[in-house]
C-alpha cells in the first residue's frame, strides 16, 4: 500500500477512507527537516505495505499546514489513528517500526472514540463533505497558518 500525502491525486482516496466507518486510517505528522522523520518514513512505508486493508497518510506540518496547522504537534513522529472519521488515538510515538506496528495492530479492533483535541477530531472534515457522483474530491481549506517556530522548537527537543 502506498502512503498517501496531501497531493490532489490522493484526495479521492482520503475522502473514501474517512467516509468508510470500517476502515482504519493512520496519519503521521512529521516535518521534512526532521532527521527522525526522514528515517522513520521507510519504516512507516513498510508498516503500510504489510497492512493493505488500512490507509496510511503522511502529513508534513509545514508543507501541509493548511490541514495540519491547528494540530498541536509536540514531537515527531506524532500519530493520529481513525476508524472512518472517528479518532481512536493521538500522540507521539517512538519512531520504531515494531512499536508503531504493535500500536496500530492493537487499535485495529477498537471502535470507541478517544478523547483528542478538537483539531485532531476535525482533521477528516475537509474530505467528508458530501459530493455529487463523479465530482472531484474537495480541496482542504487554506486558512490555517504555518507555525514554523513551534515546529523548530519541537525538533530541538528530539
Amino acid at each position: 500500500m502506498t502512503v498517501l500525502t496531501n497531493i490532489p491525486t490522493d484526495h479521492s482516496s482520503l475522502a473514501n477512507a474517512f467516509a468508510d466507518a470500517s476502515r482504519l486510517t493512520v496519519v503521521s505528522f512529521c516535518a521534512a527537516w526532521c532527521d527522525t522523520c526522514t528515517e522513520f518514513r521507510a519504516a512507516y512505508e513498510r508498516i503500510a505495505d504489510a497492512r493493505p486493508h488500512m490507509l496510511f497518510v503522511w502529513l508534513d506540518i509545514e508543507d501541509d499546514s493548511a490541514i495540519a496547522g491547528d494540530v498541536d504537534v509536540e514531537n515527531f513522529p506524532t500519530l493520529a489513528v481513525y476508524r472512518g472519521a472517528t479518532p481512536l488515538h493521538f500522540g507521539v510515538s517512538l519512531p520504531q517500526e515494531g512499536t508503531v506496528a504493535r500500536l496500530i495492530d492493537a487499535l485495529a479492533d477498537r471502535t470507541e472514540s478517544a478523547t483528542v483535541p478538537d483539531s485532531v477530531r476535525d482533521l477528516p472534515a475537509p474530505w467528508r463533505r458530501p459530493r455529487r457522483v463523479g465530482a472531484p474530491a474537495p480541496r482542504p481549506p487554506r486558512s490555517a497558518p504555518c507555525r514554523p517556530a513551534r515546529a523548530r522548537r519541537a525538533a530541538r527537543r528530539i
